[in-house]
């Protein structure tokens, strides 16, 4: 699964359509340096704090012309890890991301609105539980340059929020539990 995954999201950001000097970027998965993080108030009182550990995807920008950014990226739901086996089968369950009937999730960009100072709002459609709804993510390019082994490598950090009632999650544990942030940290090595 992990290798097909990956296979499949390289080609995919490989065929990403570019502007004028736009270059095409993978996620450095592999080296982990790019992570999906996600928190939720647990009843008010606390956070649950987690990451999908596999996920894949690309990016293609130009930092001249990042309004021009595409972004694709794919999450194998069942990496889910808050450091709690039983909560984290609980959370793979068929009461919130019911993994067995939908193992991936995904994040394809629609437009990006350029903020100044490297801020950027990415705005796209997240699939997550079977359903697909647009999201904005708040995000900054950190930057770009040559690596110590020869490649050139660019990277962003983001965040976003949405109700967990929005993708179909039946759990309930509240008003305090009801929305989630995910932070995405993304380096990328350009092909």
């Amino acid at each position: 699964m992990k290798k097909t995954l990956a296979t499949a999201l390289i080609s995919a950001s490989l065929m990403l359509p570019m502007g004028a000097n736009a270059a095409d970027y993978v996620i450095d998965t592999q080296g982990a340096h790019a992570s999906i993080q996600f928190k939720v108030s647990h009843l008010g009182y606390s956070f649950v704090v987690g990451r999908f550990n596999e996920f894949a995807g690309g990016f293609s920008f130009d930092s001249k012309h990042m309004g021009d950014a595409k972004v694709n990226v794919t999450i194998n739901t069942a990496s889910l890890d808050s450091n709690h086996a039983e909560r984290d089968k609980h959370l793979r369950s068929e009461d919130f991301l019911n993994v067995a009937k939908h193992p991936e999730a995904s994040f394809k960009s629609t437009s990006v609105k350029e903020l100044g100072d490297g801020k950027f709002v990415l705005n796209g459609n997240l699939t997550l539980n079977g359903v697909t709804k647009p999201v904005a993510i708040d995000a900054k390019f950190i930057g770009e340059g040559q690596d110590p082994w020869g490649g050139y490598r660019a990277g962003f950090v983001g965040q976003t929020e949405f109700a967990l009632k929005d993708y179909d999650i039946k759990m309930d544990l509240g008003p305090a539990s009801s929305h989630v942030t995910l932070d995405f940290v993304v380096e990328g090595i350009r092909q």
